[in-house]
């Protein structure tokens, strides 16, 4: 994933240097207000904050939404989005004594408010706080001789459903089309009063999408 992202943002970068060299002389639009849609993919994973005896691999999902492109004035903005996110992980481990595989998906409302740093028209750096809501989870497991019951218990655990991230990357901005590259990971664990018996873990995802601004 990581080698994809690099190879398309280079591939990018030259598609904007052509269009910037035939586009000398055009109005700068780095102080306009922009409303656009994008969708695109995350590529997830987590990591147990209490070290316990936990291994994770990483999933993909599906992103997608709204964003509102402020300026203020040429070189600094802000952008605001609403995000439908997915993100998750497939693990394996040891659960109350019995080996375990497993698939998580979480659906999440992502909020992200990020400041706008417009060094030229073309690119815009974003950074900031990201407030996440959990919609939905879904959980399947393999393996093992795991019964129904503990099952229901680790489905069940008390997940905090209201998660602080951080969040920054860029976007490429070639006309209307906005190619965006996030990568971000919650400052908070994602149980809820610290009571839990499963791992207690954060998430971290990177997330590409394809927006068009109008």
């Amino acid at each position: 994933m990581k080698k994809t992202i690099i190879i398309t943002t280079l591939v990018l970068l030259a598609l904007v240097k052509t269009n910037a060299q035939s586009s000398v002389g055009m109005a700068d639009n780095r102080e306009k207000l922009f409303f656009g849609l994008k969708i695109g993919g995350n590529y997830s994973n987590v990591y147990d904050t209490k070290g316990d005896d936990f291994v994770a691999d990483p999933t993909f999902g599906l992103a997608g939404g709204v964003f509102v492109s402020i300026p203020i004035g040429r070189y600094l903005g802000i952008q605001p989005e609403l995000l439908y996110s997915q993100k998750g992980y497939k693990s394996s481990g040891t659960f109350f004594g019995e080996t375990y595989s497993m698939t998580r998906t979480t659906d999440y409302l992502d909020i992200p408010l990020m400041v706008a740093i417009k060094p030229i028209e073309y690119i815009t750096i974003l950074v900031g706080p990201q407030y996440s809501y959990l919609l939905k989870q879904k959980d399947n497991f393999t393996g093992g001789s795991i019964s129904s019951s503990n099952e229901q218990i680790f489905s069940n655990d008390n997940y905090r459903k209201n998660t602080l991230c951080f969040i920054g990357g860029a976007d490429i901005n070639i006309d209307h089309l906005v190619v965006g590259a996030r990568a971000g990971w919650d400052v908070t664990t994602n149980n809820g009063d610290g009571s839990s018996a499963t791992p207690r873990y954060k998430n971290m995802w990177y997330q590409v999408t394809l927006g068009y601004r109008f």
